[in-house]
């Protein structure tokens, strides 16, 4: 199974992960890095849900659950957003919460994501936008084979003032 590694698994969203999508989206310490400005709802988190079942073709963008093996339980969220099939091209994002942090399970997924988005989808490149204060990611994708290709100054607005925000890609070596 591509979706599958040693530690974790990747699935779609369930009707079940509301309340989880619900605790995630609603954190405030998240907002920054997803540019959320508002809460949500458990209705509009159980349409989302309800929607995601469209094509990634269609929708441009495909959220999977980070389960646990060992545990069976959800350990984090992993994004495809801006899916462009024309230029072969999609970003990604992670949130692995934090009782399963540095325990390889942001490692694997995006290795496996990458399985998935190289070789089904067959993307020539994907990336992602970090903030320079965060160097745990930055290394963490610097290690999945993502290089730094772009650096924007004062992009991102916290309660401490503008952080800059790194972009990192990674190419799919079977389309270079």
């Amino acid at each position: 199974m591509i979706l599958q590694g040693n530690l974790i698994k990747l699935r779609a969203l369930e009707p079940g992960d509301v309340d989880l999508l619900y605790l995630w989206e609603n954190d405030p310490e998240v907002w920054t890095i997803s540019n959320t400005l508002k809460p949500f709802s458990k209705y509009t988190l159980q349409q989302f849900i309800e929607s995601s079942v469209a094509d990634i073709y269609e929708t441009k963008q495909l959220r999977l659950i980070i389960d646990d093996i060992k545990s069976e339980q959800a350990a984090g969220i992993i994004d495809i957003f801006d899916f462009d099939p024309f230029h072969k091209r999609a970003g990604i994002g992670i949130l692995i919460a934090e009782q399963f942090r540095r325990s390889g399970f942001a490692t694997e997924s995006i290795a496996l994501v990458k399985e998935y988005l190289f070789t089904i989808l067959q993307l020539h490149q994907i990336y992602c936008n970090i903030m320079t204060n965060n160097p745990g990611s930055i290394e963490l994708f610097k290690k999945a084979g993502f290089e730094i290709c772009g650096h924007k100054k004062e992009w991102i607005l916290t309660q401490e003032g503008y952080c800059d925000e790194l972009i990192l890609q990674c190419f799919n070596p079977k389309s270079i």
